[in-house]
């Protein structure tokens, strides 16, 4: 499982940072985690379980209790290299009432669940 993790080399030929392109930086967490594999495949399945109970904490909360909510997934988010989630969550947390931030929000996370069960084959 976590070695799958192990991933090919970012292809740099097209964007300065192609790591920040895809749904979690796998830089950034390797960088985090000081490469080890199988902490990034522990902490990115945690990621995603709480990243999926948040949003749906979120779907039924109040206004006050979603930026709470969405701070907390924001942080999160950041930590393991989540920007797209985070960046989501930190519009959410902006405008708790926003439909669109929430589904752009719900859709990031989706993303980034699909990446990590991708990885943690």
């Amino acid at each position: 499982m976590a070695a799958r993790i192990a991933f090919e080399s970012p292809d740099n030929h097209r964007t300065a940072s192609p790591s920040r392109d895809r749904p979690i930086d796998l830089v950034h967490l390797a960088n985090q985690t000081m490469g080890d594999k199988a902490l990034e495949a522990e902490i990115l399945q945690m990621f995603a379980r709480q990243a999926r109970g948040l949003v749906q904490e979120i779907a039924i909360a109040e206004a006050a209790t979603v930026t709470a909510l969405a701070h907390r997934l924001k942080g999160s988010a950041n930590a393991v290299g989540a920007f797209k989630v985070s960046t989501a969550a930190g519009r959410l947390e902006a405008e708790p009432g926003d439909a669109a931030s929430m589904a752009t929000l719900h859709s990031a996370v989706i993303e980034a669940e699909n990446f990590i069960t991708g990885l943690c084959r």
